[in-house]
């Protein structure tokens, strides 16, 4: 190998496999990180607690060290305002309308494999290479890039790729997605890579303690913006008012914690409706749906399906996929019907079709 490819360092393990690996089989690699976030920000929400987040200026640091080992050209590219705009402000504008976003999957269409591949070109790299856990391969039946889950389910980030398109997935390398995980630390370990032994993120970047609402409060303190009022009632599937809450931004879909009304049965958020400031709890059964419909879908493996397909589906990074029948309603929009109702189907959650270990594609659950 001798061609010029551009890694994504995060300062994580996985990445600095990924450089060390290529940098090994001889490809001419560089090191940028994108720096998305000023974690001096919003200090009312730092914690003592080690937070495990992506990005911080410790894992900047960490992957400079990484590439002065490795012996590779390294760059540190400032997209804070991008960020922002596209992954930071969408995820405050979601909460608010009463969906859950995955600002990981924003951020992976609009940053990391979008602006990352322009920055890539300004450096003379054709390819890029992550330490995503997921598998690409060319068919050459089909004469399409197809997307297969990692060998290490556990470690499996096909959920947060749906929205990759042909041509990024034509430049785009994974190289960790035929290891396990003890794998790729015994590489890091061989390659004397100085983060071998660093745990791995779990954390959003710019939610340090992991609540969300708390996140979308202090934001709009800091931007000076006062939010219109989201505090309301909270009602029963019966439309009967059992008490008050402080703001639909603090409630998703199936949550049971934090409700405040005491009953003699588990109760859960069935639904929040940000137009009458209702919050909706009900049982378990309330949140089983057998039906949705899904949003600016982006096929993967397979081109647009003009009749009916078969499909298991994922409806949270977590959940088991279900097996559906999934109806094209126009070039962006299906509708699902699964063989068993499927609990908390929650707005504004990714939606991803799978037929086996091939990723079809998906979308955004309306």
């Amino acid at each position: 190998m001798s061609e010029v490819i551009a890694v994504a360092m995060s300062g994580g393990v996985d990445s600095s496999v990924v450089a060390g690996m290529l940098h090994r089989q001889g490809a001419r690699v560089i090191g940028l990180t994108m720096q998305l976030w000023n974690q001096r920000r919003l200090p009312e929400l730092a914690t003592d607690k080690p937070t495990g987040r992506c990005c911080s200026l410790d894992d900047v640091y960490d992957a400079r060290h990484v590439a002065q080992h490795l012996g590779i050209p390294y760059y540190v590219v400032n997209f804070e305002d991008r960020f922002e705009q596209q992954v930071v402000k969408p995820f405050v504008d979601e909460y608010l309308a009463g969906r859950t976003p995955i600002p990981c999957t924003l951020c992976n269409n609009f940053i990391k494999f979008d602006q990352f591949l322009d920055m890539a070109d300004g450096v003379g790299a054709h390819r890029i290479a992550t330490g995503h856990y997921a598998q690409i391969a060319w068919n050459s039946d089909s004469g399409r890039w197809e997307m297969r889950r990692s060998v290490d389910r556990a470690k499996d980030q096909t959920y947060f790729l749906f929205g990759l398109t042909q041509p990024q997935l034509a430049r785009t390398l994974f190289p960790l997605g035929g290891f396990e995980k003890p794998q790729v630390r015994e590489l890091a370990r061989e390659l004397a890579i100085p983060t071998a032994a660093k745990p791995d993120s779990q954390e959003i970047c710019f939610v340090p303690n992991g609540d969300y609402a708390a996140f979308i409060d202090a934001y709009f303190r800091e931007q000076g913006i006062s939010p219109k009022e989201t505090a309301g009632e909270l009602v029963t599937t019966e439309g009967r008012v059992v008490g008050e809450h402080s703001g639909v931004h603090h409630f998703t879909v199936g949550q049971r914690r934090g409700l405040g009304v005491a009953a003699g049965e588990p109760l859960y958020v069935i639904a929040t409706e940000p137009e009458t400031r209702r919050v909706v709890i009900g049982r378990n059964d309330a949140l089983l749906r057998a039906t949705m419909r899904v949003k600016d879908v982006n096929w993967i493996s397979i081109a647009p399906p003009a009749a009916p397909i078969r499909a298991e589906i994922k409806i949270r990074n977590k959940h088991a996929a279900a097996p559906a029948t999934i109806t094209p309603v126009d070039a962006t929009h299906v509708e699902v019907r699964f063989d068993e109702p499927q609990r908390a189907v929650t707005p504004g959650q990714g939606a991803v079709f799978y037929s086996g270990e091939l990723v079809l594609g998906g979308g955004w659950i309306e």
